[in-house]
């Protein structure tokens, strides 16, 4: 048999046609154009319908499963060996430099919402699997891609395939949607809220954020009319734009996205506002919740958390709304497996002040897996033989994929060591080196779980 990286090589030009191609579906989830089969809006069905029908063309079966994911599979008997990706993307600002859904390439790197995050990793998966089913590689096991359309949002498509379904859980899986060489543990995670009815007069309104799990880019207050704005700004020290009509100024405060599980890559705009607003203006329970909310570990919150395998906690606010007096703040909360979340939400309720309220909007417990298990080191020794990398090693992270819905199932790519991918940030990219040699990775990998016995489920 040739190696695999030599069959890849014959996948790559149709591997970043096929891709650009899908990148160019803006597959944002859209409440307005949700419809019977389209659980998540019309761009993540046809997101969803693309993949399906390029699967569909080359000799796999197809299940649509309702609109909530596609499934492609071929191979009936043996082990399952799955891999769990995603068609759906995070929402997109106007500080892109290349259009987001133009799939621009540059440089031998391609711009846009979804290369990196998941759809390029799930096109490499692709055309893994083809390359196997093409050289009648797929003997004495069964593969299944399932792509699905909530990852951003809570994973409900991958409840709805395992739940609702009946899917069948995998012998063995992986979810390309993290770190070569791969990924053992990751943090739990929540998104709560703290909200209620309350007057920040003179304040009007305060807008920030897209996501829960993004750090906050651009923040805009609209105040009454006050011209003290000017040389409070400039005391305060953080990028801004100030302006005045007749009745109002607006302060809008420029900060720098990042993935919420990592928000010490970015500059939340958003707690910069509130901690400004709460100090021009003076008001009390404003006040309590800058100070809360404005580091991004939970230490000023009181929960700060460490343990050798998962990590350091971290907080990210990511929504903050204000108008007609309806107050919402949400954070994304990430900890590790020492924590029990039921006590730290109680704590943060009885911390919240009046008369704001609090509520938890989900939770998704911690993962840890053995590293020595025969799956785990599966999959190391395939990245280590298509790489020659030996030394990088794995890692727990803070970031949630698909691996807690499915069972015996690890995050596995498709970000490689030393690269920026700028996943949820303006501009994101894929290396075309690294989409086109996750190929043989994933191809080696799937080849040789399936010659592993079945673990019991």
């Amino acid at each position: 048999m040739e190696s695999f990286k030599k069959l890849a090589a014959q996948y790559y030009p149709i591997t970043t046609s096929q891709l650009q191609a899908w990148i160019q579906i803006n597959s944002i989830h859209d409440d307005s154009t949700i419809a019977p089969n389209k659980p998540y809006g019309e761009g993540v069905f046809k997101a969803l319908q693309f993949i399906g029908k390029l699967a569909e063309k080359d000799g796999f079966s197809v299940d649509y499963c309702d609109g909530h994911a596609t499934e492609i599979s071929f191979g009936t008997t043996g082990p399952l060996i799955a891999v769990y990706a995603h068609a759906d993307v995070v929402p997109v600002s106007e500080n892109w430099i290349h259009p987001p859904f133009g799939a621009v390439i540059e440089q031998d790197k391609m711009f846009g919402r979804g290369t990196s995050d998941d759809k390029g990793p799930a096109m490499a998966a692709y055309f893994a699997i083809k390359l196997l089913k093409d050289q009648g590689l797929i003997k004495g096991y069964q593969v299944r891609l399932v792509i699905g359309g909530n990852e951003e949002k809570g994973s409900n498509c991958l409840k709805y395939y395992f739940h609702t379904l009946q899917k069948p859980y995998p012998d063995y899986g992986f979810t390309p949607d993290g770190n070569f060489p791969l990924i053992y543990g990751e943090k739990g995670i929540s998104n709560f809220e703290i909200y209620g009815n309350i007057d920040f007069s003179p304040i009007v309104s305060i807008d920030a954020g897209i996501v829960a799990n993004s750090v906050i880019d651009k923040a805009v207050a609209v105040v009454k009319k006050d011209a003290s704005l000017e040389t409070a700004l400039k005391a305060f020290d953080f990028h801004y734009v100030l302006s005045h009509d007749h009745t109002y100024s607006t302060i809008e405060f420029i900060g720098k996205a990042a993935h919420g599980s990592l928000p010490e890559l970015g500059i939340n705009a958003g707690t910069a506002l509130l901690q400004f607003l709460a100090k021009q203006y003076g008001h009390p329970t404003l006040m309590t919740i800058a100070n809360q909310y404005q580091d991004f570990r939970g230490v000023h919150l009181g929960h700060y958390y460490h343990s050798t395998l998962l990590h350091e906690t971290t907080l990210n606010v990511g929504l903050i709304r204000y108008k007609q007096n309806e107050f919402s703040l949400i954070s994304n909360y990430r900890y590790p497996e020492t924590v029990d979340f039921n006590k730290v939400a109680k704590d943060i309720e009885k911390k919240t002040p009046s008369p704001l309220r609090y509520r938890t909007l989900m939770v998704s417990p911690s993962l840890l897996m053995s590293p020595q298990s025969p799956m785990i080191q599966t999959l190391l020794k395939a990245y280590q033989q298509e790489t020659g990398d030996l030394i990088t090693p794995m890692v727990t992270i803070g970031g949630g994929t698909y691996a807690k819905e499915a069972k015996n199932t690890v995050a596995f790519g498709s970000k490689f060591p030393g690269k920026e991918d700028f996943i949820h940030e303006n501009d994101e990219k894929i290396d075309l080196e690294d989409l086109h040699g996750s190929i043989a990775i994933y191809a080696r990998a799937i080849y040789d779980l399936g010659k592993l016995n079945a673990v019991k489920k």
